[in-house]
């Protein structure tokens, strides 16, 4: 398979699985890659020890800009330079400059290929304006690519309920698992209702347990109506939630900003690029019991463990009150 450099996309998911503490040999299996080409890619296109997709594409662009640039030949020979130039002023295309000089010489003297590449390169584009389609990029090859699939019958975020958008009732949860530092197997499946910011963390084993851990979290509560995911692949097996799950649009994590939000104030007390097998399962319990319990300004200074108590009560009393109703 011929080598392609890494695209815009690809180095945004790159980015996205990194955070989410994903091996080398899982980004690259995600990616369809070589995981030394992922290597490869992190390492030479990172800013400061940080890979940002942002810097490491514009990082990339520039040095294939200005490596060894297409055209070398014609940059090198002062005379060959002239003829392409004289014969564009005539309105020749690059094969027909390049047959006129095999037809001339009685021998190949360069390819109209090669002649594009020197146009096309950073000394050749001021003689673009010549070429007949006015041209200063090569046009790139479309190829038909198959859509990954990686989550199967995944319901978009766009067709979840307005009750749950508007955060009318508890028991509509986000659900996400916390960046970890490079090489650290342990990461944190954290849920937070979106109504009350209620929120309940597990430490589990690695990233591809998430759903165990959603499910673990989960499974005391009286209330459980839905969830929301990203698009990670460690949330493939959602189904196995047994509740509603809607999915947010690929790089728009903001559109579960209940979680993103609660776990950077879970920052506070896991500090970035700490180690999650320092803190014990009885330090997350604390740590989330003193964030239920602390007032919040988007709940009218109520704590997340009243509100999400009382809609408890009031859900488990119109249950029983139906329950004798009905008897």
């Amino acid at each position: 398979m011929s080598y392609t450099h890494f695209s815009k996309t690809e180095r945004l998911e790159l980015s996205i699985l990194l955070k989410k503490g994903y091996s080398l040999r899982d980004i690259a299996r995600e990616l369809r890659r070589n995981p030394s080409s992922v290597s490869r890619e992190i390492k030479e296109n990172s800013v400061n020890g940080e890979y940002d997709p942002h810097k490491a594409d514009h990082k990339a662009c520039v040095k294939r800009k200005y490596s060894k640039y297409q055209g070398m030949k014609v940059n090198e020979n002062r005379w060959l330079e002239e003829y392409i130039w004289e014969g564009l002023q005539q309105y020749w295309t690059p094969e027909e400059i390049a047959g006129r000089l095999s037809f001339e010489y009685g021998r190949s003297v360069i390819s109209f290929k090669s002649i594009y590449k020197w146009l096309y390169s950073v000394y050749g584009q001021p003689f673009c304006a010549y070429l007949p389609s006015k041209q200063y990029r090569p046009r790139k090859r479309k190829s038909k690519k198959q859509e990954k699939i990686l989550i199967p019958n995944r319901i978009s975020i766009e067709e979840r309920p307005e009750i749950i958008n508007q955060r009318l009732r508890c028991g509509d949860f986000e659900g996400d698992t916390l960046g970890v530092p490079k090489g650290s197997l342990e990461t944190l499946a954290g849920i937070a209702d979106r109504k009350s910011r209620y929120f309940l963390a597990k430490k589990i084993a690695r990233i591809r347990y998430a759903v165990d851990g959603f499910k673990k979290l989960s499974s005391p509560l009286i209330n459980l109506y839905s969830f929301t995911f990203d698009n990670g692949v460690e949330n493939v097996r959602y189904q196995e939630l047994g509740v509603s799950t809607y999915f947010c649009h690929a790089y728009s994590s903001w559109e579960k900003g209940s979680i993103e939000n609660t776990f950077k104030r879970l920052r506070r007390f896991i500090p970035k690029k700490s180690y999650l097998k320092d803190y014990s399962d009885k330090d997350i319990a604390v740590i989330c019991d003193i964030m239920n319990n602390t007032p919040r300004k988007c709940l009218g200074w109520k704590k997340p463990k009243e509100v999400f108590e009382e809609q408890g009560r009031i859900h488990y009393q119109l249950t029983m009150s139906k329950c004798c109703t009905s008897g």
